[in-house]
């Protein structure tokens, strides 16, 4: 196989959305590299791993300079999140800053350490893993602010890189079937049965619905579309259940 052309780091490359995209763009010659708190469990000699708490500032500062040190990175796709959901009365002001470092924090520190590359060869592909719940939803008090700050910051990240050949754009899901989201609804219950009736197309998302819409906004060919929101979310985002 000739030498991959592009190199992805994949936020949460570890599981979930993230396992499945890493193993997509594998398949497709891509380096890639995992940004979290563990190494994925896949082996692949074109996966690498950087293992660290994106929840810490100084860690992914570290992360960043390393990667950009031994990867001339082309894509970043900045997938980890956590929810932490409480309602407003249980919610506290460090929950809003903690998610912030998480969801927008990392992400500017990371494209910040591959922008001179990216812009040296004109090209480069920036993503975000945003929610429906950008738009509001019950106990979101934290995770919604962090998720509608990221497609803001991608729609001014996407006005300043156009003219380098860097598009910026947002991937918004919906109820996903993962770890997350069993997290809150168990798995195979009443309630997530229900949830799925709910929902305009008549069930739950898959991770394979989400990385889709990634591999649309990673491939070269897509170079006419930055700074859009692509809700992934079965309609929900304009009718049906609110999670």
């Amino acid at each position: 196989m000739s030498k991959p052309q592009f190199t992805a780091v994949i936020t949460g490359g570890n599981k979930g959305i993230g396992a499945d995209l890493a193993d997509r763009l594998l398949g497709q010659g891509y380096n890639v590299v995992s940004v979290a708190r563990r190494a994925p469990e896949k082996t692949h000699d074109r996966l690498f791993s950087v293992e660290a708490d994106l929840l810490d500032a100084d860690a992914v500062r570290q992360a960043a300079a390393a990667i950009a040190k031994d990867h001339h990175v082309t894509h970043l796709i900045h997938n980890a999140g956590l929810i932490w959901p409480n309602l407003i009365e249980d919610a506290k002001p460090e929950d809003i800053t903690g998610l912030a470092q998480l969801h927008l924090g990392s992400a500017l520190t990371l494209l910040q350490a591959f922008l001179p590359a990216m812009k040296e060869q004109h090209f480069g592909r920036v993503m975000f893993n945003a929610s429906r719940a950008a738009l509001g939803a019950p106990t979101r008090t934290a995770y919604s602010a962090s998720k509608a700050g990221m497609i803001g910051m991608a729609r001014t990240w996407a006005l300043e890189l156009a003219k380098h050949g860097i598009t910026v754009n947002v991937v918004a899901p919906g109820p996903i079937l993962t770890d997350n989201f069993w997290g809150i609804i168990p798995k195979d219950s009443d309630r997530e049965a229900e949830l799925a009736t709910k929902i305009p197309v008549g069930r739950l998302g898959t991770v394979e619905d989400v990385t889709n819409a990634f591999l649309f906004f990673c491939d070269p060919k897509s170079s006419f579309v930055t700074g859009q929101t692509l809700y992934v979310c079965g309609g929900a985002s304009v009718g049906g259940s609110i999670l």
